[in-house]
């Protein structure tokens, strides 16, 4: 019969041991927890997404503009708007190739074209011959102006040397592709 309390003991002594490990082990798996969610490895700085977006950004206004561009050497019927148009592409097709090329290196993945995007491409394929010049010129001066303003606003936010390399690059190249639109559109008013 003293049989019976010992095993009891000893039951009670290992169900305490359990709970002892368990709980332990518990408090060990949050600290693991903590530790992840504390290691810069798993977590998005804020320099990490204006990277993200100015890829994104800089890309899909890219294709905005070489669409638009490719539109303007087919349907203007003025050779200056045609050269720019060619110029503007060129510059944009290079910007767009080592963004692209950036980005795959980061492992950012670029999304397609938005919807805003064709809507403006579609004005301008729908512009009648006598406006199309100048919806063409205005929508290159602003697309142009919001590439610039992407270019410097990702330059006063990174130190990722290889972004400021390449705003560097272009930026300069952007101004005077605005400065020759703009110099188009006093000459036709």
């Amino acid at each position: 019969m003293k049989e019976f309390p010992v095993v009891k003991a000893t039951i009670f002594k290992v169900l305490i041991l359990l709970i002892i490990i368990f709980v332990s082990s518990c408090k060990k798996n949050n600290s693991i927890e903590n530790t992840l969610k504390k290691n810069e490895t798993f977590t998005k700085n804020e320099e990490e997404e204006t990277v993200a977006f100015f890829f994104v950004e800089t890309a899909n206004i890219g294709k905005k503009i070489i669409s638009k561009s490719q539109i303007a050497q087919e349907k203007s019927s003025d050779n200056s708007i045609v050269i720019l148009g060619k110029k503007i592409q060129r510059h944009q097709n290079r910007l767009l190739q080592e963004i692209t090329e950036l980005a795959n290196k980061k492992l950012i993945i670029i999304s397609e074209i938005n919807a805003a995007h064709r809507r403006d491409t579609y004005d301008l394929i729908t512009a009648n011959s006598a406006d199309f010049n100048r919806v063409y010129l205005n929508s290159m001066k602003e697309c142009l102006k919001q590439q610039i303003k992407l270019l410097e606003s990702v330059s006063k936010e990174t130190n990722d040397k290889i972004i400021l390399k390449l705003v560097l690059k272009y930026l300069p190249e952007q101004f005077n592709l605005l400065r020759e639109t703009e110099s188009i559109i006093t000459e036709k008013n």
